[in-house]
């Protein structure tokens, strides 16, 4: 494993962040996001508008949601159809990603330190956060893996 010559704590959010974002269009269908996050690999990703600023967040959690909703009222019973069938029966609905997003997403700029990240992390109980430009615009995201990495390539004498 690596070390950082960089001091741990004086880490940011540009030093820390995956610059291979995903951004999910927000009239994008629950099907189609999940498709494209599945693609890539990653459980999360920010929504945008139509001027790419984001405005939400789409993570594995809201699909839960998503799920839960359309077996509850596909057959007003829990535990009554596979998960498949709850996707194809709202995806008929027309369900978009705006419907089911985090609407409060948590960005940071890219100077925030990695203490200020972590903490924002802890207070809001999620595993991602956001890196916006000026414009809010998404140009990175830091996950609790990036800042565990940091931590396990810190030169810490414990």
């Amino acid at each position: 494993m690596v070390t950082m010559k960089q001091p741990l704590l004086t880490r940011t959010a540009a030093s820390l962040m995956s610059h291979s974002v995903h951004l999910i269009p927000r009239q994008m269908s629950i099907p189609g996001a999940a498709h494209l996050l599945t693609q890539a690999g990653v459980s999360g990703a920010p929504v945008v508008d139509d001027d790419g600023r984001c405005i939400g967040v789409l993570s594995t959690t809201d699909f839960l949601h998503f799920a839960e909703k359309g077996k509850a009222s596909a057959h007003g019973q829990q535990n009554s159809i596979t998960s498949w069938q709850v996707l194809e029966a709202e995806a008929e609905a027309e369900a978009t990603v705006e419907d089911y997003m985090n609407h409060d997403p948590v960005t940071v700029a890219p100077d925030a330190h990695i203490g200020d990240i972590a903490r924002m992390m802890i207070d809001a109980h999620i595993h991602r956060v956001i890196v916006v430009d000026e414009r809010n615009c998404p140009v990175g995201i830091v996950s609790s893996t990036d800042i565990l990495s940091a931590v396990a390539q810190a030169n810490i004498p414990w």
